[in-house]
C-alpha cells in the first residue's frame, strides 16, 4: 500500500535548507547557482533537488504556490521531479504553470506509463488517486483551466451508479469502501461545476436538473455524506436559477421554458407547453421555478382571458370572482354543448377553469354539510304538517338500513366523478409520480373512506332486507341504542365523517394561490411532517407504559367491572357511577393506552388509581409509573415537539417565498392543459367533445413536426442557450477579476522590491560588473489580475462553449432516464459499464486544441 520512501525521512542538509529558503524567497539566481554547484543528483546526501520541507513541499511546489513562473521554468529545466505539481498548479489556479506543465507532460509521457501525479507515493501525496486535472479544475470551478483542458481533449469519466455491481465497483468497494464513496463524491463535485457544465453540455439546464435529481437520490442512499450531496445539489440549483438572471426578453424566456428535448415542436405564437418548466417541477428545482422571470410568465398565462384583473382593487376582484362562481354551471353546460363557442373557449382559460373547479368543490362541501345535518329531515320537521310528521317518524323508525337521501345521492355522484378524474390523472402519469404528491395521497384516502361508506350503506340495506325476509314478516328495525357495536350503518357513518374531514381540509390546497394564506399553508405542511416524526417516539412510550400499567391493574379493573354490572348485564350508573367509569381505563391494553393518551391533556386524575381491592404497593408502583410517564411524555416529549415545530417554522419562514411560489406553480400547471376542463360532476356526463372524440369527428390537436422543423426549433433553442451561457460566463469572469485590497497591497510591495532589485542590477552593470541578462519584459512586474488580462489578450482567449465536447462523457444524455416501473430486472452491470465507458484521457493533447 505504501512505498518504501515513506519511512526514509532524513534531516535536511545546510545546502538543502538554503535551497528551499531561496526558493521560498523567489531568488532564482541563487537557486540556479546551488543547482549548478551541487548538481542535486538523486541519492546525494549533501544536496537533493527533490528535497521537501516540513510541510511536505518541494521547491517546485513552493514556486507554484508563490506564483513564480521563472522559478518553475528553472526547476523544470533542472529536471526536478514534478510529481503532483500539475495538480498543485490547478489547485492554486496558476494558469501559466498549468499550461507549461501540460506541455511538459505531453513531451515526457510515454503511452502505457503513469502520469507524473499518478506516480506519487500515497504517503506523501497531497491528492487522492481519483483526483485528475479535470476533476480538480471542476472543484476549483476555474473557467480558464477547464476550457484549457477541454480544448486539449481531456475527458472526465462519469461515476458509476451507486448500485452498480460491475467487477470494478465490487473490487473497489471491498478493498476500501470509504475511498470508493469519496471517489464518487469527487466525481460529482467536478460534474456540478457550473463552468464545466457551461463548457461541456449542449443543454445545461437539463444537465443541471438531472444532476440535482441524482444528487437527491444519492443523499438518500448514502446518508453518511448527505451534507456533501446536498451542498452539491444547491450548487447546480443555483446555477440553473442564475442562468435566468441573464434572460433579456420574453422571447428568450419562452423559448427556454417551452423546449422539450424529446419532441421540440413549440414555436413562438402557439399555446405554451412549458415542457422545460414541467421538467423543473419534476426534479423539484424550486429556485428555478420561483425565479421572478418564470413567475412573471406564469402569471401572464394564468390570468389570460381576464385582462386588467390584477389591476383592479379588492372590491372589483371580489365582484368578478363572485360572478364567475355563480356562472360556473352555465359555462359548463355551454362547453358540453358548444365547446368551440366563445363562452366554451372562455372556460378553458386557466384562471376561469380554476374558479369553476373551486366553485364546484365548494358546492360539494355544501352538499356534505347538508348531508351531515340531515337537511331533508330538518326541512320536514320545520314544515310540521301531518304527512311530514308521519314521514319523519317512519324514517326514524326505519333508520337502520335506510335508503340514500337526495343529498346523499348527489354526494355519490360527486364522489364518482372525482374518482374518475383521479383515475384519469393516475393513468396519464405513473404510480411513482402520483404518490410523490402528498395531496394525491390525501385524495386517495378520502375516496377510500367514501367507497367504504357507500359499500357499508349498501351492505346495511341488504342485511336489513334479508333479515326481514328470513324473519317471516317480523320487524327488522329497532332503535339505534339497541344496535350492535359493529353495525354496518355505524361504521359507514364513521367512514363518512372521516371522509368529510379530509374533504374540508382539502381547501388548504386551494389556498396556496393566495399570497397571504399560501406561505402559511407551506409552514403548516412542514409542521405536520414533524408531528408525524414525533408520534413514532410518542407511540413507543405510550405502548411501553400501557403494557406496564395494564399488567399491574387489569385484575382490579375486572373487580370494578363486576361491581358496576348487574347479573342481567346492564350497568348501574346510579349506584356505582365511579366503578362504571373507571373500570374501562385499565381493562385491556387498548383501553390503558387510551387513558394514557388522554392523560397527556390532563383528563385523567389520580382518583383513577383508587380501585377496588388494590394493595398499597401496587398503587404506589402504578402511581410511580404514571408519574414517570407524565415526566417523559408531557414535559420532555411535548416540549421537544414544540421545539421541533418552532425550528421548522423558522427554517421554512426563511425560504417561505420560494416554497410558496413553487407550490403555487405546481397548482397553476395543472390548469394550463386543455384536458380536464369540466369540473365534477360534469366531467362524467356525456358532452359534444366526447362524442366527437369517440367517433373521430375532430382532428387531433397534437402537432407532429417534421425533422427539419425540429432541427430548426432545436437550433433556435441552442442559440439562446449559448447566448445565456456567454452572458453568465462573462459576468462570472468579471467577478473573478475583483481581488481584495490585501492582495493589491502585497502586489504593490512586490513591485517596489522588484523595481529596487532591477535598479541595483542596472547600477552594477553600468560599473562594469557581470550581471544576468534581463529583458525589458522581465522588468515589468504586474499583479495577478494584470497577468490574467495580459495572458488572455495575447492568447486571443474567448468565452464560449466547447462544442466538440458537448456530447462527451461530461454531459448527461437526455435519453438516459426511462419510465420507472415496479418490475425489477436483473442488470448485467459489466456490460452496461462497457457500453457507456469511452476512452479516457486525463489531459488530452495539444494536437486536439482548436481555436
Amino acid at each position: 500500500m505504501f512505498g518504501s520512501d515513506c519511512n526514509n525521512e532524513r534531516a535536511l542538509s545546510q545546502v538543502e535548507k538554503s535551497f528551499l529558503l531561496h526558493a521560498e524567497r523567489g531568488d532564482c539566481a541563487t537557486v540556479r547557482r546551488i543547482i549548478e554547484e551541487y548538481g542535486g543528483g538523486e541519492g546525494d546526501q549533501e544536496f537533493d533537488i527533490n528535497c521537501i520541507d516540513a510541510l511536505n513541499r518541494s521547491a517546485f511546489v513552493i514556486a507554484i504556490e508563490n506564483g513564480n513562473i521563472e522559478l518553475v521554468k528553472l526547476l523544470l529545466e533542472s529536471q526536478i521531479d514534478v510529481k503532483d505539481g500539475l495538480l498543485h498548479a490547478i489547485n492554486e489556479e496558476f494558469v501559466e504553470a498549468v499550461e507549461m506543465l501540460l506541455d511538459w507532460e505531453e513531451r515526457t509521457h510515454q503511452v502505457g506509463d503513469l502520469y507524473s501525479w499518478e506516480k506519487v507515493e500515497r504517503c506523501s501525496a497531497t491528492f487522492t488517486p481519483d483526483i485528475t486535472p479535470l476533476v480538480l479544475a471542476g472543484h476549483k470551478n476555474n473557467y480558464e483551466i477547464i476550457k484549457l483542458l477541454l480544448d486539449r481533449g481531456a475527458t472526465l469519466p462519469l461515476p458509476h451508479d451507486v448500485k452498480c455491481g460491475c467487477d470494478e465497483c465490487v473490487c473497489s468497494n471491498q478493498s476500501d469502501s470509504l475511498r470508493h464513496s469519496q471517489a464518487r463524491i469527487n466525481s460529482y463535485k467536478a460534474l456540478t461545476s457550473p463552468s464545466l457544465i457551461s463548457l461541456s453540455s449542449t443543454d445545461p439546464l437539463f444537465t443541471a436538473f438531472e444532476l440535482s435529481g441524482d444528487l437527491r437520490r444519492l443523499s438518500r442512499l448514502e446518508t453518511e455524506f448527505r451534507a456533501e450531496y446536498n451542498n452539491m445539489r444547491t450548487v447546480v440549483e443555483n446555477f440553473a436559477a442564475l442562468l435566468l438572471d441573464h434572460v433579456k426578453t420574453s422571447e428568450e424566456l419562452m423559448i427556454l421554458l417551452n423546449y422539450d428535448e424529446k419532441n421540440p415542436s413549440w414555436v413562438l405564437g402557439e399555446q405554451q407547453t412549458l415542457g422545460r418548466l414541467k421538467l423543473a417541477i419534476k426534479f423539484k428545482q424550486k429556485k428555478f421555478v420561483a425565479h421572478p422571470n418564470v413567475q412573471q410568465i406564469l402569471g401572464t398565462i394564468w390570468y389570460e382571458g381576464l385582462p386588467g384583473f390584477r389591476r383592479k382593487n379588492l372590491f372589483g376582484q371580489t365582484l368578478q370572482l363572485m360572478r364567475l362562481s355563480a356562472m360556473f354551471t352555465v359555462y359548463c353546460l355551454v362547453y358540453m354543448l358548444l365547446p368551440t363557442s366563445k363562452m366554451g373557449l372562455f372556460i378553458k382559460k386557466p384562471f376561469v377553469k380554476f374558479i369553476c373547479h373551486s366553485s364546484s368543490y365548494i358546492l360539494f362541501l355544501v352538499l356534505l354539510g347538508v348531508t351531515s345535518q340531515r337537511f331533508e329531515i330538518t326541512i320536514l320537521e320545520w314544515v310540521d304538517t301531518g304527512w311530514s310528521r308521519d314521514f319523519v317518524d317512519e324514517w326514524k323508525r326505519k333508520e337502520r338500513g335506510a335508503l340514500l337521501g337526495f343529498a346523499e345521492c348527489a354526494v355519490v355522484l360527486y364522489v364518482s366523478s372525482k374518482m374518475c378524474k383521479e383515475i384519469k390523472h393516475l393513468w396519464a402519469s405513473n404510480l411513482l409520480e402520483y404518490v410523490s404528491d402528498l395531496w394525491n395521497i390525501v385524495d386517495f384516502v378520502t375516496n377510500l373512506f367514501y367507497v367504504a361508506w357507500l359499500s357499508l350503506r349498501l351492505c346495511s340495506i341488504y342485511l336489513t332486507r334479508a333479515s326481514r325476509a328470513e324473519s317471516l314478516g317480523e320487524d327488522p328495525w329497532f332503535p339505534r341504542e339497541e344496535w350492535n357495536s359493529f353495525e354496518p350503518m355505524l361504521i359507514a357513518e364513521g367512514a363518512f365523517a372521516a371522509a368529510m374531514i379530509f374533504s374540508f381540509l382539502k381547501l388548504v390546497h386551494i389556498f396556496s394561490v393566495n399570497p397571504h394564506l399560501g406561505p402559511l399553508q407551506i409552514s403548516l405542511s412542514r409542521m405536520i411532517i414533524d408531528i408525524v416524526k414525533f408520534f413514532f417516539i410518542y407511540t413507543l412510550v405510550l405502548f411501553a407504559f400501557g403494557c406496564g400499567l395494564n399488567q399491574l391493574l387489569w385484575y382490579y379493573a375486572e373487580l370494578e367491572k363486576n361491581k358496576c354490572y348487574h347479573r342481567g348485564g346492564m350497568p348501574d350508573f346510579e349506584a356505582h357511577d365511579k366503578a362504571c367509569t373507571i373500570w374501562r381505563r385499565y381493562a385491556n391494553l387498548f383501553e390503558t393506552s387510551q387513558s394514557l393518551f388522554w392523560a397527556s391533556f390532563g383528563l385523567v386524575d389520580l382518583l383513577s388509581f383508587e380501585l377496588t381491592g388494590i394493595k398499597s404497593f401496587t398503587r404506589f408502583w402504578a402511581l410511580l409509573m404514571f408519574g414517570s410517564y407524565s415526566v417523559i411524555n408531557i414535559i420532555v416529549l411535548l416540549n421537544m415537539l414544540i421545539a421541533m415545530m418552532s425550528n421548522s417554522f423558522q427554517i421554512i419562514s426563511e425560504r417561505a417565498d420560494v416554497e410558496w411560489k413553487f407550490a403555487r406553480s405546481k397548482l397553476w400547471m395543472t390548469y394550463f392543459e386543455d384536458d380536464d376542463v369540466l369540473p365534477p360532476p360534469f366531467n362524467i356526463l356525456p358532452n359534444t367533445e366526447l362524442f366527437c372524440r369517440v367517433f373521430k369527428l375532430r382532428r387531433k390537436k397534437n402537432k407532429i413536426c417534421n425533422k427539419e422543423s425540429q432541427l430548426r426549433i432545436k437550433a433556435k433553442h441552442d442559440s439562446v442557450v449559448r447566448l445565456l451561457l456567454k452572458r453568465y460566463n462573462t459576468s462570472e469572469q468579471r467577478k473573478r477579476h475583483e481581488f481584495g485590497v490585501t492582495e493589491d497591497d502585497v502586489i504593490e510591495i512586490r513591485q517596489d522590491i522588484s523595481t529596487l532589485r532591477y535598479e541595483i542590477i542596472d547600477i552594477l552593470k553600468n560599473n562594469g560588473m557581470r550581471t544576468p541578462n534581463m529583458s525589458f519584459e522581465d522588468k515589468q512586474v504586474v499583479g495577478k489580475k494584470g497577468k490574467m488580462i495580459e495572458r488572455r489578450i495575447l492568447r486571443d482567449f474567448h468565452i464560449g462553449v466547447v462544442d466538440e465536447v458537448g456530447k462527451s462523457e461530461v454531459s448527461y444524455s437526455p435519453n438516459k432516464r426511462k419510465r420507472r416501473t415496479f418490475r425489477k430486472e436483473k442488470k448485467d452491470w459489466n456490460s452496461l459499464v462497457r457500453k457507456n465507458t469511452k476512452s479516457y484521457d486525463p489531459i488530452g493533447s495539444s494536437k486536439n486544441h482548436f481555436e
